[in-house]
């Protein structure tokens, strides 16, 4: 069963003693893992399932349940939609060009947008059905110091409609505000040519819904983290989530930018109306909503620009060559009066340079409306610097931090070994360790990253990831699992650089290694001339004369020599036992190194047996061949005595291996 990723919530016990509600459901649990709790499934008895406490809106859940948490993440991103929908609505208002200028609604795009902003609602309707059901953790038990979830199905729903930022507040963020407006008051307001009242309500109505729907989003992340102690689980996901918001602000800006500037050309059509004789001005279209897509294709001009004013030529209040001074609308003129819904959203850009520059391009007017939303765009642009994007470089430097603490300590070898003045040979050496030591483990120091967990937790990971690989060594492969446990605890990764010499011959043994990846040489001297050599694949092991070590009576403190030189023939990962670790391992498990079935296979596998073995065999071999058939190779007059003379020298030099394991 695995563990749980809180390690702060497996620690905590379960209560031995439970209050009892009156209905029969325990009031007060102890925060268990989810695992611990019994599951209908495997226990279909009617005593299992009795303990699921059931309400009125179903089954009670656990907060800390994976289904619930995806529930979660699944409830904030639909929020995050429904935020970035409202701006949406200010693009429906339009001025057509068609003839006279005047203001409509765009029907098609706030019929796309009602049913976008209904589907978001809808979804967060399952997310107060939710929180009917989900456990919360008692406020009075936190005292203690230990949280207890309550979970009592009457006492949920009470507590959930009794707070103001429970029920209430999630109802409120779901009112249908902007649908409203658009459908029933927007088209009166229209018709009437009430354009400041207009822009005026919709910058209201927008902030008093838009404002707490943030905070009901930073309000959700925190309860989430609360619970669980994260959101998504990964750092990228912040990084999005950061960047996100940072759009999502510069979507607000541009859309109170395309408002405002709606307000500045009605402004302009008014005065230039006044400054012509027998100018009857009116704001409003024919039709106050109108559907683009219901209109013939054959139909010329903009239906929906007609309206009954009189004027002369084309208005100059379009014009951005014109004499008004629009200030910081300049630009917006040619979106306001465009069909095109793409062009409109896309002027996210306005927004997103505005608020990158703190609004340093902007060039306001005398207009008291246009200074204040300056203002706001500067101080918007300020915090939210400060907050998002500062939290993306954290991220970022969260990231980047491996490599940048390795090219740190880079710089630092090469300082070093500048100021010791290493030859070159030692300092590419040197580098090429460093640079395989990252590619094989990335940055990480894995004993580190795990050695403040539990630990059953971490004998249990580190058995996941070494067992096999201690398995495949015939000397361990019928240890039982107690002492392979404490083996695979005690091992530690280790990287090799290619041709790396890992022990020499004569050094003292100080660990056995367990081939992970990548190969070894061995090369034990026989005589003078004469190498024996040998590969080891993965799978393999070096430094076995440890073991000897250890089982030898009467115990010497002196680390045995080794028989031979290793040296990587490739890049190489293992895992390594020190010779404190294996004397530990051995002198409380003698029992069974001990029996003659582990002596026989630590002399089988023994690389020094084996090559003891095989030179001798070898030697028998060609004293047999020559005894019967006569020498295989020819004898030199001038080099067949002193070669001969190597390989008796080398049978005679090659001693049997002493492993006090008699």
């Amino acid at each position: 069963m695995p563990a749980p990723r809180l390690a702060s919530l497996s620690s905590i016990p379960l209560a031995a003693t439970t209050p009892i509600s009156p209905n029969g459901w325990p009031l007060l649990v102890h925060l268990f893992p989810i695992q611990n709790r019994p599951d209908p499934k495997k226990c279909p008895s009617s005593r299992a399932q009795s303990r699921l406490p059931t309400g009125p809106f179903g089954t009670v859940l656990d907060p800390r349940s994976k289904r619930v948490q995806k529930w979660n993440r699944a409830f904030l991103l639909a929020r995050g939609m429904a935020v970035a929908i409202d701006p949406l609505f200010f693009y429906a208002l339009s001025i057509g060009r068609g003839g006279a200028p005047c203001l409509y609604m765009d029907g098609a795009l706030a019929a796309i947008l009602t049913v976008l902003r209904t589907c978001v609602d809808a979804v967060h309707l399952c997310h107060l059905w939710l929180q009917f059901r989900l456990a919360y953790v008692s406020r009075e038990s936190l005292v203690i110091g230990c949280g207890k979830l309550v979970w009592d199905a009457p006492a949920i729903a009470s507590h959930y409609v009794r707070s103001l930022r429970g029920f209430w507040f999630d109802a409120f963020v779901i009112v249908p505000v902007p649908q409203v407006v658009f459908w029933l008051v927007l088209p009166k307001l229209i018709r009437e040519e009430q354009i400041k009242l207009i822009m005026t309500i919709l910058l209201l109505i927008f902030m008093f819904q838009f404002l707490p729907k943030v905070y009901h989003c930073i309000y959700l992340m925190r309860k989430m983290q609360k619970v669980t102690g994260y959101i998504f689980g990964t750092i990228w996901w912040g990084f999005g989530l950061n960047l996100i918001a940072y759009f999502i602000a510069s979507h607000v800006a541009g859309g109170c930018w395309y408002v405002l500037a709606i307000q500045r050309a009605a402004s302009c059509l008014r005065q230039q109306c006044q400054r012509r004789p027998k100018c009857d001005l009116s704001l409003s279209c024919s039709e106050e909503i109108c559907y683009r897509f219901l209109v013939p294709a054959s139909t010329i001009g903009n239906p929906c620009a007609g309206n009954f004013t009189t004027t002369i030529r084309k208005p100059m209040c379009l014009d951005t060559t014109g004499p008004f001074k629009y200030g910081i609308y300049k630009t917006a003129l040619p979106v306001i009066s465009s069909n095109s819904f793409a062009v409109k959203i896309l002027y996210i850009f306005w927004g997103l340079i505005t608020l990158s520059t703190f609004g340093n391009d902007l060039e306001p007017t005398s207009n008291w409306i246009e200074v204040m939303f300056s203002i706001c765009i500067v101080l918007s642009g300020l915090l939210l610097f400060t907050l998002l994007i500062g939290n993306i470089q954290v991220f970022l430097h969260a990231v980047m931090a491996k490599k940048r603490k390795m090219q740190l300590r880079c710089g630092d070898m090469e300082w070093w070994m500048r100021r010791r003045q290493l030859p070159s040979r030692l300092r590419q050496r040197v580098s090429h360790f460093e640079r395989q030591r990252w590619a094989a483990m990335g940055g990480h120091d894995e004993m580190e990253l795990i050695k403040d967990l539990p630990e059953g937790l971490r004998r249990d990971i580190k058995r996941y990831l070494c067992l096999d690989l201690i398995k495949k060594v015939p000397l361990f492969h019928n240890l039982d699992d107690l002492i392979l446990d404490n083996i695979c605890d005690r091992v530690k990764p280790l990287v090799f650089s290619k041709d790396e010499k890992i022990i020499r011959e004569g050094d003292p043994v100080q660990r056995m290694l367990f081939i992970v990846r990548g190969r070894i040489k061995r090369s034990q001297s026989l005589s003078k001339g004469m190498v024996a050599t040998s590969v080891l694949e993965p799978g393999g092991f070096l430094g076995d004369e440890l073991l000897s070590w250890c089982l030898r009576r009467p115990f010497i403190d002196r680390l045995p020599a080794s028989s031979a030189t290793f040296v990587c023939v490739e890049s190489t990962e293992a895992y390594g036992l020190g010779a404190d670790h294996l004397r530990y391992i051995t002198d409380h498990f003698r029992y069974k190194f001990a029996n003659e079935r582990l002596k026989r296979t630590a002399r089988y596998y023994s690389s020094n047996w084996r090559t003891w073995a095989a030179v001798n065999i070898q030697f028998a071999w060609r004293r047999y061949r020559t005894r019967t058939r006569g020498p295989m190779i020819p004898v030199i007059e001038n080099g067949g005595t002193e070669r001969r003379l190597l390989q008796y020298a080398a049978m005679f030099m090659s001693i049997r291996p002493h492993d006090h394991l008699e």
